[in-house]
């Protein structure tokens, strides 16, 4: 609200913009949010009325991860853990944060890519990354089952229309100091502090801290992309590189994809991101709560496995603050989502219900 607070009184310089809890380091859309809080919340002093608004978004959130679960039909026995996670009500309800809401942006393009609104999908994912960039994880999913979906030039549209809604978000900032909004806003050079991480804290903080380490990590996000992406592509009949190649040249015909497909590349590619991160914190989980459960059953798990893995994660990411014990747990249970879905196979075209529908549809958006 400190950072909110210079925004209202016109300041435009996104290098300027500071509170007690540091410089403002989320991109334009999480500004005129908690702008609208800040005058909501009598400048943020109302904190219950707050709460009450941040319960609504959990709520809506609920909702939509619902309906995302009812889409791909999945056993009665997930439902349950949709709604149990104590580390989930405190990121909503307690301590407020952007994550939240980031989250409900996710969901809801998860919820309209899978009905094959592209354009309503695609659209409100960037207002998401808007919000928080860790959005920007569901990239390479995105990439692979619009390109599926719908070829080369119509993804390239909605790249640029994504792109375009950044650029419009950002209009007042980077009118003032363009550098500094993206400097700022999304921020990649950022070091994370050893103290507040919740994942890999059992490395020890000097391996944390170097640059092989990070180096590390993003050769494996790399290295996991791709060995997916040969997964991702099967419903195409082809290999990776021929289907790049046809995508190129534009005769890669479109493909039906079955709602739970698109829902497992969106989830697992934000699973990928999250496990390769160096620094997650206890806000980061507002991504991963809802998904986990999918992820295990996906990962074709039996359900008391399930609810043991489920368990597990809870507790990690409600120990405070984190230790080698519950981040390893942390790092391990993410590791049982990505490679269990691996494991498993993604390869299916099309649903039983709605696949003759998913293919009218494919390339009509």
């Amino acid at each position: 609200m400190q950072q909110v607070s210079l925004y209202i009184s016109g300041e435009r310089d996104y290098t300027a913009i500071k509170g007690s809890t540091g410089p403002l380091v989320y991109p334009a859309a999480h500004v005129y949010i908690y702008t609208l809080l800040h005058n909501l919340t009598d400048g943020g002093r109302d904190i219950l009325l707050g709460q009450i608004f941040f319960a609504g978004f959990y709520l809506a959130t609920l909702i939509v991860v619902i309906a995302c679960y009812r889409q791909v039909e999945v056993p009665p026995y997930l439902y349950p853990l949709l709604v149990l996670s104590k580390r989930l009500h405190s990121i909503y309800m307690l301590r407020m944060f952007n994550d939240g809401i980031a989250a409900l942006a996710m969901w809801v393009a998860i919820y309209l890519c899978m009905k094959q609104k592209w354009t309503a999908g695609i659209a409100v994912w960037s207002l998401g990354v808007g919000v928080k960039m860790t959005l920007a994880l569901l990239v390479p999913g995105i990439a692979i089952i619009t390109l599926l979906s719908l070829g080369l030039v119509q993804s390239i549209v909605l790249g640029a229309m994504a792109v375009l809604i950044q650029v419009l978000l950002a209009i007042p900032f980077l009118q003032e100091n363009p550098v500094g909004y993206l400097s700022k806003a999304f921020e990649l050079s950022r070091q994370f502090m050893f103290k507040w991480t919740v994942n890999w804290r059992f490395v020890g903080e000097e391996t944390f801290l170097s640059r092989e380490f990070s180096l590390g990590l993003l050769v494996l996000h790399l290295s996991l992309l791709a060995i997916f992406s040969t997964v991702w592509v099967k419903p195409s009949g082809i290999n990776v590189v021929r289907f790049l190649q046809d995508s190129i040249r534009g005769c890669q015909p479109p493909v039906a994809l079955s709602r739970s497909f698109i829902m497992t590349v969106l989830l697992s590619s934000l699973a990928i991101g999250l496990l390769c991160a160096r620094s997650l914190h206890y806000q980061f989980f507002a991504y991963l709560a809802w998904a986990t459960p999918f992820l295990l059953w996906r990962a074709g798990l039996h359900p008391i496995l399930i609810y043991t893995a489920w368990a597990l994660q809870e507790w990690a990411w409600n120990v405070y603050p984190s230790t080698d014990a519950s981040s390893t747990v942390v790092v391990l249970s993410l590791a049982l989502q990505v490679f269990g879905v691996l494991i498993n196979g993604l390869g299916e075209v099309g649903s039983k219900r709605g696949g003759a529908e998913s293919r009218r549809k494919a390339g009509t958006r």
